[in-house]
């Protein structure tokens, strides 16, 4: 255990965040946001960079430090944004500006994941970044996985659940969603699923042409 602390602490201090990140990752703590930490940014951003996306959603706007660190690694990319705490997209919003970023490039949507992903178009998006309301983590990667083309990918940040998922002990309601997403989507022949453990935990999921 003591190995791992001392992996993951020297991770965080090499990881290099651009400086409207930072400001943007401030604001967003001030606000309660709780947004993704630097190096699971910056694998979201060489993801987003390596799979040239141009068509992103991110569930969870977390004051705008994830969708930062998508455009960061696309900056082509267009970003669709889903939070249920306007303030939380207002900060949003201000980073992005703060960042450069060309308001076309954003859409910022308020409302409940659960209502607004139901009428967006399957098959249409590069990245779905998963990163709200956990209790319901299942039920937005499936849709993340109808919303991404063939051979897109899902991302789910926190998944480790601060260590809960790996404790054979722990059953509450949350690790189990998180246990049984990752074990589910590993055995699934529909997506190809890869687990880092890096900073707060990032679930990669691939779909396959085996749907």
């Amino acid at each position: 255990m003591a190995e791992y602390d001392a992996i993951r602490r020297f991770v965080d201090e090499v990881t290099t965040e651009p400086e409207s990140i930072a400001r943007a990752r401030a604001h967003a703590v001030e606000l309660g946001a709780d947004p993704i930490s630097a190096p699971i940014g910056a694998q979201i951003a060489v993801l987003a960079a390596t799979t040239a996306a141009l068509n992103i959603v991110e569930i969870g706007t977390g004051g705008g430090v994830s969708g930062l660190w998508l455009l960061h690694g696309s900056p082509r990319a267009t970003l669709t944004t889903i939070d249920k705490e306007p303030e939380h997209l207002a900060a949003a919003r201000v980073a992005f500006a703060d960042a450069k970023i060309p308001p076309a490039r954003a859409r910022f949507i308020t409302g409940r994941a659960a209502d607004v992903l139901p009428r967006m178009n399957e098959a249409s998006y590069d990245i779905v970044l998963v990163d709200a309301d956990a209790e319901g983590v299942i039920e937005y990667v499936e849709h993340g996985l109808r919303l991404v083309r063939a051979g897109g990918t899902v991302l789910v940040p926190r998944v480790l659940a601060g260590g809960a998922v790996a404790d054979p002990v722990r059953r509450d309601a949350l690790t189990n969603s998180y246990r049984s997403l990752i074990q589910e989507t590993q055995s699934s022949p529909a997506v190809l699923g890869a687990l880092s453990i890096v900073g707060e935990g990032l679930l990669q999921l691939t779909t396959t042409d085996r749907r």
